[in-house]
């Protein structure tokens, strides 16, 4: 009796995690980035980079050395952004001066504000709205805005954005943090008792990069670029989810569904929680795992 029990609620269990995978996307996975048919080249240009594009407006002759950028970000060298209001307080991050600077806000940040600033940046096919249909989770606000320094509120303000940028350090054993550790080359091991527990109840899919040693928070941390609209989970040392391909929204790399119909779901405050480990369940004694 207590095996047929067992097996029933391992049978139940796979179920619930099946309806939470997708198996394949209805639409293309580049989704908004797909620029109104213009696809990779919108942002790539495969020769000469920007004036390849059709986009420079200086004499950038690098524009296309890094990722053969084709969008003219000449207007955001060496420009000041200060993000961000968190536990952490808002971050300065001086823009890179070139493409060829060698630091990771280069592809991390500064390539993603050549279309999504909307204050120094401002030549870009941007309608300041988001792509996707939002669920009825949302409410009635459907205009979510899409540029970071020209939103609705002041222009230039970046204090109503996450914190981003050289200085957007992400931290280890803080009260705000996970239990985790940094390594010697910056990259953030979630190994301690409550974290690892994290990763096996949803999983480690933020990529911070490294500077100085230190893992900080890009814009590419958390979004992919290419996949907007699903993600790929391999059970392992990064997820203890199944295998499979689950739904996302907003180019967020990790499970991401607040269309969910599912009582309780909590999926998209996990996604949080794999840099605020101080909110997570496991740091605060709770056994409750990610519900889809």
């Amino acid at each position: 009796m207590k095996r047929t029990l067992l097996v029933m609620l391992l049978m139940l269990a796979a179920a619930s995690f099946a309806a939470a995978q997708i198996s394949t996307p209805s639409t293309d996975v580049l989704g908004a980035h797909l620029n109104y048919g213009r696809g990779c080249t919108a942002c790539h240009a495969p020769h000469s980079g920007a004036y390849g594009n059709g986009n420079a407006k200086t004499a950038d002759a690098t524009s296309g050395n890094i990722a053969l950028w084709g969008e003219d970000v000449s207007s955001l060298y060496g420009k000041t952004i200060i993000s961000g209001q968190s536990e952490h307080g808002s971050v300065t991050e001086v823009l890179p001066s070139s493409t060829t600077a060698g630091t990771p806000d280069v592809a991390g940040l500064l390539m993603c504000l050549s279309c999504h600033d909307g204050n120094y940046a401002t030549g870009a096919m941007m309608k300041n709205k988001v792509y996707e249909t939002l669920p009825a989770t949302y409410g009635t606000l459907n205009d979510v805005p899409t540029l970071l320094g020209n939103d609705g509120s002041t222009v230039g303000n970046y204090l109503n954005d996450h914190p981003v940028g050289l200085t957007a350090v992400m931290g280890c054993g803080g009260p705000y943090d996970w239990d985790c550790t940094i390594s010697a080359t910056g990259a953030v091991q979630m190994t301690g008792t409550n974290s690892s527990k994290f990763v096996t109840n949803y999983g480690f899919f933020v990529r911070p990069a490294a500077y100085n040693n230190t893992p900080v928070v890009m814009c590419t941390t958390c979004h992919n670029q290419h996949l907007m609209n699903v993600v790929n989970v391999t059970t392992g040392p990064k997820s203890g989810l199944p295998s499979g391909t689950y739904a996302t929204m907003f180019f967020i790399r990790a499970p991401y569904n607040p269309a969910s119909g599912t009582a309780g779901s909590n999926q998209t405050a996990q996604f949080c929680r794999q840099c605020h480990g101080g909110e997570a369940n496991e740091m605060s004694g709770s056994t409750a795992v990610t519900v889809f």
